[in-house]
Parts: C-alpha cells; sequence; structure tokens
C-alpha cells in the first residue's frame, strides 16, 4: 500500500501550484519535527504544504521517494491507522510525511503522539479549524508547533491582484503613523477599488480561479464545514444543519448585537443551552466571530457577545439584506482579531488589547461616543487617508 501512497503523493505534487505563497509560509519554523497547520476550508493550507514539499525538491534537497502527502479522505487511509501509515513510511526510508485533514481520522492525538516518539520523521499535518485540540494538550503541547492559517488579508488580496509586494504593519505602526503608511501605499494603488472588491470576493485564495464560480465554491465550503467538520468533530446531528443555516442567516441580516439566546433559540428551533454550544462550535469553525464585554477597567463580566460573520464575503450568499455599517465592522474583526484580542466596550464598537477603542463609521463620522476615551480612534470607510486620530478602515487589512 505505501507504494500506492507514494505514487499519488507525487502526483499530487506534480500538479501545477501558485507561485504567490501566503504570509504564513514565511512563518512556520520548517526544522521542527512536528508542526500542525489549522484553517477555514480554502484558506489554503493544502497548498502552503504543497509549496514546501516542492520548494524541497526543486533545491534537490528531498527525492521523490523520501517524502510523503496523504489526505485522511482518500480511500487508502481507511484501512490503517495514521501510526501504521507513518511506521511503514519510515521503514520505506521516508524523509517527510504530510498528512491533510486529519481531522477525517479518530485517535490522531494518540497517533500523533506516537509517530513523533516512535519514528525519525518529519510530520506536518493540516486540519479544520474546528479541529479539537484540547484533548491533545497534554501530550501535543511539548512536541507540537500549532500554526493557525486566517483567510486572505486586504493586503494579501491586493498582491495577488497587482504587480506590487507590500509590506505588512502593526497595529501600533497604524494607530500612530498611518498618515505616512497611507500615503506610501496610495502611491502604488488604489486602495479603495481593491477594499470594494475584496469585501465581496476576495477572502479566499481560491478568487484566483475566478469571480465567476467563487461564490458557488464559497457556499460549498459553508455546507461542508457544517456538514463534514462540525458533525464529525463535534457530533452534531445532520438533523440540526439545517438550525445552524438559519443561525447564520440570523447573523447575516442582522446589526451587530448582544445576543438574545432566548429570541434567537425560539426562532430557530432549538433551545437556549443548544444555541450557545452552536455558538462555540461556529466560532471556532470559523464561520463567525464572537466578541466578548469588558467593563470597569479589565475586569471582565458576564454579559452576551456580539456576533459577526467571519468575513465579509459570507454576506454574499447567506442573506440579501446587508447593513453597511455591519460589513465595516465585520471587515474590522476579522483583519484584526488574527494578531489581536477583541473586546465589546460600554463605549465605541471594539476595544483592542484592553488597551485602544475604536467606533466605525463612515467618512463623515465623529468621535462624540468614545470623545472622554483615552487611546480612542475613529476608523472611517471610504477615505483614503486620516487625520490625527481618524483612520482609513481599509488599512486595518494590513495587519498580516
Amino acid at each position: 500500500m505505501i507504494e500506492q501512497l507514494i505514487k499519488y503523493s507525487t502526483l499530487k505534487l506534480s500538479q501545477q501550484l501558485p507561485e504567490y505563497k501566503r504570509f504564513l509560509f514565511e512563518k512556520i519554523d520548517f526544522n521542527s519535527k512536528l508542526i500542525g497547520l489549522i484553517g477555514s476550508r480554502g484558506a489554503g493550507k493544502t497548498t502552503l504544504v504543497l509549496q514546501y514539499l516542492k520548494s524541497l525538491t526543486q533545491e534537490k534537497k528531498l527525492k521523490s521517494d523520501e517524502y510523503m502527502y496523504v489526505s485522511c479522505d482518500h480511500p487508502l487511509m481507511a484501512s490503517k491507522t495514521l501510526f501504521e501509515i507513518a511506521e511503514d513510511f519510515s521503514a520505506y526510508g521516508g524523509k517527510i510525511l504530510i498528512i491533510d485533514e486529519i481531522h477525517k481520522k479518530e485517535n490522531f492525538c494518540i497517533d500523533l503522539k506516537n509517530i513523533y516518539d516512535f519514528f525519525d520523521i518529519q510530520l506536518i499535518f493540516t486540519g479544520s479549524s474546528a479541529i479539537s485540540l484540547e484533548q491533545c494538550q497534554s501530550d501535543l503541547s511539548r512536541r507540537a508547533l500549532i500554526y493557525r492559517l486566517p483567510v486572505l488579508s486586504l493586503r494579501e488580496y491586493i498582491e495577488l491582484h497587482s504587480d506590487e509586494r507590500l509590506s505588512a504593519y502593526t497595529l501600533e505602526e497604524i494607530l500612530t503613523n498611518h498618515l505616512d503608511i497611507s500615503s506610501k501605499i496610495i502611491s502604488k494603488i488604489k486602495p479603495l477599488k481593491y477594499y470594494k472588491e475584496y469585501i465581496k470576493s476576495g477572502a479566499y485564495p481560491f478568487v484566483l480561479e475566478g469571480n465567476s464560480s467563487y461564490h458557488q465554491r464559497l457556499v460549498e465550503i459553508v455546507n461542508e464545514t457544517l456538514t463534514f467538520d462540525l458533525a464529525t468533530i463535534y457530533r452534531v446531528p445532520l438533523a440540526n444543519i439545517a438550525s445552524l443555516n438559519k443561525l447564520l442567516e440570523v447573523i447575516c441580516r442582522s446589526k451587530p448585537y448582544e445576543i438574545n439566546y432566548e429570541s434567537i433559540s425560539k426562532h430557530i428551533g432549538i433551545s437556549k443551552n443548544t444555541l450557545k454550544q452552536y455558538l462555540v462550535y461556529l466560532n471556532e469553525a470559523n464561520l463567525i466571530n464572537t466578541v466578548g464585554g469588558i467593563s470597569r477597567g479589565n475586569s471582565y463580566i458576564e454579559k452576551p457577545s456580539k456576533i459577526y460573520l467571519h468575513n465579509t464575503n459570507l454576506f454574499e450568499i447567506l442573506c440579501s439584506n446587508k447593513e453597511i455599517g455591519t460589513i465595516r465592522e465585520t471587515f474590522f474583526a476579522s483583519q484584526t482579531h488574527y494578531s489581536h484580542k477583541l473586546h465589546y466596550p460600554k463605549s465605541g464598537d471594539f476595544c483592542i488589547d484592553e488597551k485602544y477603542y475604536v467606533e466605525i463609521g463612515g467618512k463623515n463620522k465623529g468621535f462624540e461616543q468614545i470623545k472622554d476615551m483615552n487611546n480612542s480612534f475613529v476608523v472611517k470607510d471610504d477615505v483614503e487617508v486620516g487625520f490625527k486620530n481618524s483612520v482609513p478602515l481599509w488599512l486595518f487589512g494590513f495587519l498580516y
């Protein structure tokens, strides 16, 4: 069987891959023995690990029989455990084993631990963003480097659609030096043009395959995440998948709001406790973002969260009524939450890292709601450049 898997692996790597590499490629420590890459369906996890393999073969650091890529949904994978496959591969002289969609194999945590302990091979695995690693922490925390691959940033989207290579900036750089940064970027591209494209169809790398099929592909990703990932990982009954779809639709057509568990549970036909659990699942699956509350300095309180779709592209397939304010806040949250902690303050739309307060609006938005708060900023849509504590919304798409 190992010969068949290596043949399949060689054919997989012979396929044409994009030349463009996601930002995370340069951040991964590929010298580590055990690496996990977690993220949404369609974010580019498989492409990234195959790009790594191809770079090794092109540099002649790896022969075709020294690596093996396998996907856990391949029929040949059904008859053996991951440990048995790794054992055969190691005995064959293999050096690098890549396991795609690892969440589809039972007992993968134990197998990963034992593969790490018993075989002298590098193992890289990918999995759904909803993958449950909690039960693995005691065994894998000392062994594995886990990386999370988010959807495309606006910066990456622009790079994919232009000849420009643009720098990413820290949050502090953007807040304190946004005028100079904006001017530098504007001298190369028209950011508002790309921003308006991005919010409709720019969050996933398969946008390179063409806009005509983009939203259909996105529908498939949402359906597969609900039907396969959540059903498999969290044992969500298939009969309740329709309730998850209804929940996403409710979030889509609503303004950002504090969760009213009673009204939502009645609307979609599930209990309040089940609703709370499903919101956790959808958040873990990168279909929504939940932003918790904070008040009284750094004292957290038990209050409902605000809910957003995970990225603005999801509005295009989940509902027809889209609030511009919700789109703006969703974009900000989707670009910011990867590297920063967001909370829902008493005044303003977001508190970032318990330090910065942000109010988001159109070009005429003022400081009334946050005028008495330190480290407060107005983030404005439809402007290319800001002034002092007014920052362009699109610029937060350059955080990674």
